[in-house]
C-alpha cells in the first residue's frame, strides 16, 4: 500500500508566532494511502508550509493557496481531513483539473450528497426512507415560513451544505422562526460560504444512528455496521459508540442495506457515512451523508479490526466477511465549560497528561502540553477511544481512562463526560438526542464542598512539596545549618503546630497542622482531627501523593500551579486554592452597570443595539462568533443602553464588558 519513501506535507496557519496544526496531507505518486491514526505533529512531518494567518477564510479555506503548496512541494495527492474543504465539490474538481488526486469520493457524489435537498430526492428515489420536509430552491423568508407551518412545529432549519451542527436550529414556534432562520443563515455563510437552508420535521427524542460505508471504483459497496451518536450538545456529538445499543440484528441489517443503497445511488467511492434519525420503535429515516471520513470513525475500526483506507483498489472483503467484535466508545474532549451552556473556551494547556495508549485505548489529538487552544477553530482537544469485549466492559474502561486524562489551564468537559458515562440511563443504553437536556440536573451537579479528608490530602501535598523544595535548596547551598535548610517543624520537647488556610471554592478553610516527631501530621479542621502521613514519588514525569488519612490509604496525581493545588485520583479530581493577599489579587471581573460580559474570546459579528436604546431582559444585543459557532448575547435585565463597547468585526476578550447600561434609580438606592 503506502510506499516507505512517502513524504507527508503539513499545512499550517500562524497566529502570533504560534503554528496551528490542522493539516491537509499531501503525498507523492501512487502513495495516496492515509491512515488517520498516524497524524502527528509538525516535528514529525517531513515538510511544513505556511498557508496564511489563523482565520480559516484566509488559510484552510483558500483553495488557491493549498493547490499552490501542492505544486511547490511536488505532491501528487491531497487528503483534506475532516472539515474545511473535505466536502467541497469545487475543491475536488480543482484538484482534478490540476492533475492532483483528491483522496475522497468523486466530485459528483460530493455535489449530490453535499446539497441536502438534492440528496433527499436521490434517497427517496433509491428507496431509502426520508423525513418530511421542504428542500426547494425558493429561499425567501415567506416561503420557508409557510412550509414550516405546513410541516408543523417543531421544525429543524438546516444549512443545505455542510454538517457538524453548523447552521442548524430547532424552531418550536412560529414566533421564533425568523430570528432562528437569520441565525442559521449567518452561521451557514460563515462555515460553508452558502446560506441556503432546508426545513424538516423535527422528530422529538430521536436517536442519531449512522452507518459506515465503503465503496470502490468497481461498483462494490459494503457497510461496516452502525454507530450511535445520539448524545449531543449544540447539535454536535460528544460521545459515540459502536455498535448502537439495543439494536436487533434484523434492524442492523436493514440499516446497513439502506446505507449501501444510498452509497450506490451516487456511485460512491471511498469512506463515507450515512446518517439516520431513528424513532423509539426503531423506524429510521435518512438525514444526510457525510462524504468524508468522520471524526468518530475509530470506533468502527475498533469493532471491525480494519483500517479505513482509500487506495483505489477493489474492496478486499465481502459483506459476509466483515464481522462485528466487541464494543467501542469515543469521547470527545473539548475545551468548553459545561456549567456555562457548554461555552467553548480558548487558552493554554498548562498541564496535559493522558492515559497510556495500547491496542484497546487510542488517543487522537493535535495538541500537547504548552500549546494553546485557539479561538479560530473547533475547541476539540482530543478523541479518547476505547474497546472491550462487551459494552459494560468498554464503559468501565472509558471511565477509567477519562480519570487519567488530566488538563489544567482551561475548562474542559472531562468531568461532564464522567458524569454522563456513569449515568444509569446511559449505562442502560437508553440514549437519544435529548439525553443531556433531559438529565441536565444529574449531569451538571453543582459544586459540593470538598471532603475534609480531601483538604487534608491537599494540605499534605503542599507541605511535602515545600519539603522537597527545601531539600533541593539544601543540596545546592551546601549549608546544613542555614535556617532555610529545614522544614520539618521539629521542636525540642514540644510539637510544632502550624496554622494553614486553604480555599475551597469561595470558602476559606482553617487547618491546624501539628508536626509529629514520627514524621506524621495531626490536622484539625473545625472540631475534627485527622491523623495524616504520606510521601511523594515520581512516575512518568508526574508527581503522585501516596497518603493515609485516619488509616484510609489513597493515591492521587499532585500538581501545584501558581496558587492552586490539583489532585487527580480514581475517585475524581479536586481543586483547592491557596489564598492570596488582597493586595496581590486581580481586579474583579463583574460587568459594567450589570451589563453582559463576553462569555469567550471571539469576533463581534452583529450589533443590534446602540446608545439610548431601551431593551427588555432576553432581547438580543449582539452576536459573537468563536470556534466556528455563533453565540447570541442577550440582555440580562430591562434597561437603557448607555454605551456599546465593540463594533462589528472587532475582537472581544473573554470576560470583558460588551455594553453598559444606564444607572437606574433602583441601582442608585442599592449603592447608597
Amino acid at each position: 500500500m503506502a510506499a516507505a519513501s512517502a513524504v507527508s506535507v503539513l499545512l499550517v496557519a500562524a497566529e502570533r508566532n504560534r503554528w496551528h496544526r490542522l493539516p491537509s496531507l499531501l503525498l507523492p505518486p501512487r502513495t495516496w494511502v492515509w491512515r488517520q491514526r498516524t497524524m502527528k505533529y509538525t516535528t514529525t512531518t517531513d515538510e511544513a508550509y505556511s498557508i496564511g494567518p489563523a482565520p480559516s477564510q484566509q488559510s484552510y479555506l483558500s483553495m488557491e493557496k493549498i493547490i499552490q503548496v501542492a505544486k511547490t512541494s511536488a505532491a501528487q495527492a491531497i487528503h483534506p481531513g475532516y472539515g474545511f474543504l473535505s466536502e467541497n465539490m469545487e475543491f475536488a474538481e480543482l484538484c482534478k483539473q490540476e492533475g492532483i488526486i483528491f483522496i475522497g469520493p468523486p466530485p459528483s457524489a460530493i455535489r449530490d450528497m453535499g446539497i441536502k435537498s438534492t440528496s433527499k430526492s436521490i434517497m427517496a428515489a433509491a428507496g431509502v426512507p426520508v423525513v418530511e420536509g421542504y428542500h426547494g430552491e425558493d429561499q425567501s423568508d415567506q416561503c420557508l415560513k409557510e412550509h414550516a407551518g405546513r410541516i408543523g412545529y417543531p421544525v429543524m432549519i438546516k444549512a443545505v451544505r455542510g454538517g457538524g451542527g453548523k447552521g442548524m436550529r430547532i424552531v418550536r414556534s412560529e414566533q421564533e422562526f425568523q430570528e432562528q432562520l437569520e441565525s442559521a443563515r449567518r452561521e451557514a455563510k460563515k462555515s460553508f460560504n452558502d446560506d441556503a437552508v432546508l426545513i424538516e420535521k423535527f422528530v422529538d427524542t430521536p436517536r442519531h444512528v449512522e452507518v459506515q460505508v465503503f465503496g470502490d471504483h468497481h461498483g462494490n459497496a459494503v457497510y461496516l455496521f452502525e454507530r450511535d451518536c445520539s448524545v449531543q450538545r449544540r447539535h454536535q456529538k460528544i460521545i459515540e459508540e459502536a455498535p448502537a445499543p439495543g439494536i436487533k440484528p434484523e434492524v442492523r441489517k436493514k440499516l446497513g442495506e439502506a446505507a449501501v443503497r444510498a452509497a450506490k445511488a451516487v456511485n460512491y467511492v471511498g469512506a463515507g457515512t450515512v446518517e439516520f434519525i431513528m424513532d423509539s420503535k426503531h423506524n429510521f429515516y435518512f438525514m444526510e451523508m457525510n462524504t468524508r471520513l468522520q471524526v468518530e470513525h475509530p470506533v468502527t475500526e475498533m469493532i471491525t479490526g480494519t483500517d479505513l483506507i482509500a487506495a483505489g483498489e477493489k474492496i478486499p472483503l465481502s459483506q459476509e466477511e466483515i464481522t462485528l467484535q466487541g464494543h467501542a466508545f469515543e469521547a470527545r474532549i473539548y475545551a468548553e465549560d459545561p456549567s456555562n451552556n457548554f461555552m467553548p473556551g480558548a487558552g493554554p494547556l498548562v498541564h496535559l497528561s493522558t492515559p497510556r495508549a495500547d491496542p484497546s485505548t487510542r488517543i487522537e489529538t493535535g495538541v500537547r502540553q504548552g500549546d494553546e487552544v485557539s479561538v479560530h477553530y473547533d475547541p476539540m482537544i482530543a478523541k479518547l477511544v476505547v474497546w472491550a469485549a462487551d459494552r459494560q466492559a468498554a464503559l468501565t474502561k472509558l471511565r477509567y481512562s477519562l480519570r487519567q486524562y488530566n488538563i489544567i489551564g482551561l475548562h474542559t468537559n472531562i468531568d461532564f463526560l464522567l458524569n454522563l458515562s456513569g449515568h444509569p440511563e446511559f449505562e442502560a443504553g437508553n440514549v437519544h438526542t435529548d439525553f443531556i437536556p433531559q438529565h441536565h440536573k444529574e449531569l451538571l451537579l453543582s459544586r459540593k464542598a470538598a471532603a475534609k479528608e480531601s483538604l487534608c490530602q491537599a494540605a499534605l501535598g503542599l507541605i511535602l512539596k515545600e519539603k522537597a523544595m527545601t531539600d533541593a535548596f539544601t543540596l545546592q547551598a551546601h549549608d546544613q545549618f542555614s535556617p532555610f535548610s529545614s522544614s520539618s517543624g521539629r521542636r525540642l520537647n514540644i510539637s510544632y503546630t502550624r496554622n494553614m488556610t486553604l480555599k475551597d471554592g469561595k470558602n476559606n478553610v482553617a487547618i491546624a497542622v501539628t508536626y509529629n516527631h514520627d514524621g506524621s501530621y495531626s490536622m484539625q479542621i473545625e472540631d475534627k482531627t485527622f491523623q495524616v502521613l504520606g510521601d511523594l514519588y515520581s512516575e512518568e514525569d508526574c508527581t503522585y501523593l501516596k497518603c493515609s488519612v485516619n488509616g484510609v490509604a489513597s493515591k492521587a496525581k499532585l500538581i501545584i500551579l501558581e496558587n492552586t493545588i490539583y489532585l487527580f485520583s480514581k475517585e475524581g479530581s479536586i481543586e483547592i486554592d491557596i489564598p492570596v493577599p488582597k493586595y496581590l489579587s486581580s481586579v474583579s471581573s463583574e460587568g459594567t452597570q450589570g451589563g453582559p460580559l463576553a462569555p469567550m474570546t471571539g469576533t463581534i459579528e452583529k450589533v443590534f443595539v446602540k446608545a439610548g436604546d431601551k431593551v427588555k431582559a432576553g432581547d438580543s444585543l449582539m452576536v459573537m462568533i468563536a470556534m466556528k459557532m455563533e453565540h447570541t448575547i442577550k440582555a440580562p435585565k430591562d434597561g437603557t443602553i448607555k454605551k456599546v463597547f465593540y463594533r462589528e468585526g472587532a475582537q472581544a476578550n473573554r470576560h470583558t464588558p460588551l455594553v453598559e447600561f444606564e444607572e437606574e434609580e433602583s441601582d442608585k438606592r442599592e449603592s447608597e
